[in-house]
């Protein structure tokens, strides 16, 4: 799946933007270049490009990852929200419940809510990829 490809997918999804959890979101469009870059201490750079609730009530969030080859974004993880995982460029190593699986340019993970994951850049050039979560996560009291 190219950028390209991405760009026209997500105005049919009805995606729009950083909203409050409240508003349902409207169709729009996402300009690469525009979208504000920010760098973990991991040294990966993320690209947010939308969290809020889709007009159906599902909440969604979604950004790219960019991962220099031995990076991972952050250690394996268990979250209530499930993801998918969108391979865009390079390869990565998709860690699953204690297994992993090697996914490359245009292949998709997936982790359901509840489940230990990661992800690692296991090859020789940066690895791109898009995640969509979708849910939220509890509220803290």
């Amino acid at each position: 799946m190219t950028r390209r490809d991405l760009a026209l997918l997500l105005p049919a999804l009805g995606l729009s933007g950083t909203l409050s959890a409240d508003a349902p979101a409207h169709s729009t469009a996402y300009s690469f270049e525009k979208l504000p870059v920010t760098t973990s201490s991991g040294g990966a750079a993320t690209r947010p490009v939308f969290r809020g609730k889709l007009p159906t009530g599902e909440m969604v969030e979604l950004h790219e990852t960019t991962l220099m080859p031995g990076q991972m974004p952050h250690p394996a993880h268990r979250h209530v929200h499930t993801e998918f995982m969108l391979i865009r460029e390079g390869t990565v190593e998709f860690i699953l419940e204690g297994r992993s699986e090697h996914i490359g340019a245009g292949g998709v993970a997936y982790a359901a809510s509840g489940e230990l994951h990661g992800l690692k850049n296991v090859g020789t050039v940066p690895a791109n990829y898009f995640v969509i979560a979708i849910g939220s996560e509890p509220k803290a009291s």
